[in-house]
């Protein structure tokens, strides 16, 4: 997974967008999709995607509406394997910028920036759809992300 990649937020309609996009570039696929918790509507939707166009790796979010601030549904999404990853980034970013949630702000100059562990991609791919969403739910409680947090939630029974 590279360090940095487009992220791409959409209200309801990513996968829908994502296969268009795959569509009409050649050297591009849908490479990933994890789907919506099965227990709360819409069942079987997308939640997110990866996905590559020509060779370049993006992700997609169906993520509601009215969340996002700064530049729209387009974000810079950063992989930190440390918790002094994600703090060194973080602390830079959101000087004279926003703090939002879930590991998003908005840095001084209108980006949009996540700034999440590597660790949550695999703790919200989990067969164990409890963990998930317990995960989940300690998650969307954070402004910026905290790794022992995560594995704190994931970890419970």
């Amino acid at each position: 997974m590279p360090k940095i990649q487009t992220f791409i937020w959409f209200d309801d309609r990513a996968e829908e967008a994502v296969n268009f996009y795959v569509s009409l570039f050649k050297d591009s696929k849908v490479t990933n999709v994890t789907k919506m918790d099965p227990s709360a509507p819409p069942q079987g939707k997308a939640m997110m995607l990866t996905f590559t166009l020509d060779g370049q790796e993006f992700l997609a979010l169906n993520g509601g509406p009215g969340v996002v601030t700064g530049n729209g549904p387009l974000s810079l999404f950063v992989n930190c394997e440390t918790q002094e990853e994600i703090d060194r980034y973080w602390n830079a970013l959101k000087e004279g910028g926003k703090e939002i949630q879930c590991g998003w702000l908005v840095d001084r100059y209108g980006i949009t920036w996540q700034i999440v562990p590597t660790l949550l991609g695999k703790l919200m791919t989990d067969p164990d759809k409890g963990k998930v969403k317990r995960v989940t739910q300690a998650m969307m409680k954070m402004i910026k992300l905290d790794i022992a947090g995560l594995k704190r939630a994931a970890d419970q029974k």
